[in-house]
């Protein structure tokens, strides 16, 4: 894999190497055409599409490094906002794509599980538009998601907040992907970003940077880089009901209670959706 000096991102993505020296902006550089395709896409949803004013899909993905004909694990994709970009580059590029979604062996998975992921299934049949999508079981006690050192890229995309509540299972989360992937591998990772020294185990859906960074390198990642092209400096952190105050979610009440028809969402939907964090994480060769 190229050194991170000599990689070429898009204008206005801070880099910063391992060794915490802050590298400045480089010039422009260039989405991969058949990556745009999948990102302009008219099948994907519009509400997703709008989406993209805070997610810069292309600019994330070009940081991370995402190449044609690569193997890619993406870890709870929901209802498929990525896979609708990534699935398609995928397929009409010779890669594979694999999300990691219920573990069906689990014999306390809830009814509600199963059925989202049967949903996603039915989704993404249609081989000719999405490739042969594949689903791994993940979750706490699930085995392997790939077999070992064959995948090229793990996306973990807010996610790490929900396993921080649990005991252990950041690390066996990480774990996971550690094995699955190639020396050289990349995990990336976007989360929402908390202040520094807040408490990972708060619950409102924030983590701080330097939990997630040495989470990943206590699993044995290497930090390769970082941007701030997901950053949202309007992000005050600290809303009634959490990062969930926020759109795209908007809850307007406790988690689990009836939505407040009163609550006044302007000034939510005038910040946007939450500051994040955007690093690329490698397994050493």
């Amino acid at each position: 894999m190229p050194s991170i000096r000599r990689r070429t991102l898009l204008a206005g993505l801070a880099l910063v190497p391992t060794f915490g020296t802050v590298m400045p902006a480089f010039a422009a550089g260039v989405i991969d055409p058949l990556l745009q395709k999948a990102i302009d896409d008219p099948r994907r949803p519009a509400a997703d599409r709008a989406r993209d004013l805070y997610r810069h899909p292309g600019a994330s993905l070009t940081f991370w490094g995402l190449r044609r004909g690569e193997t890619v694990i993406d870890v709870n994709p929901g209802t498929g906002w990525w896979t609708d970009i990534i699935a398609p580059y995928l397929a009409a590029s010779g890669g594979r794509y694999i999300a990691a979604g219920a573990d069906l062996n689990n014999p306390a998975l809830s009814a509600a599980a199963r059925k989202d992921r049967a949903a996603f299934e039915a989704k993404y049949a249609d081989h000719s538009a999405y490739g042969d999508v594949s689903v791994a079981g993940f979750g706490k006690v699930s085995g392997p998601l790939a077999p070992a050192g064959t995948v090229d890229l793990v996306l973990v995309s807010r996610e790490v907040h929900n396993w921080a509540q649990v005991d252990g299972f950041v690390q066996k989360a990480l774990g996971d992907f550690y094995a699955a992937l190639k020396p050289g591998g990349v995990l990336a990772i976007e989360e929402h970003r908390a202040a520094d020294g807040a408490d990972p185990k708060k619950g409102d859906g924030y983590l701080p940077e330097s939990f997630v960074i040495a989470e990943a390198k206590k699993a044995g990642f290497a930090l390769a880089a970082r941007s701030d092209v997901n950053a949202n400096p309007k992000d005050t952190k600290d809303y009634p009901f959490g990062v969930w105050t926020l759109p795209p979610t908007l809850r307007s009440a406790p988690q689990g209670q009836p939505a407040n028809p009163q609550f006044d969402h302007a000034p939510y939907l005038a910040i946007g959706e939450s500051d994040r964090m955007t690093l690329k994480f490698i397994k050493p060769a």
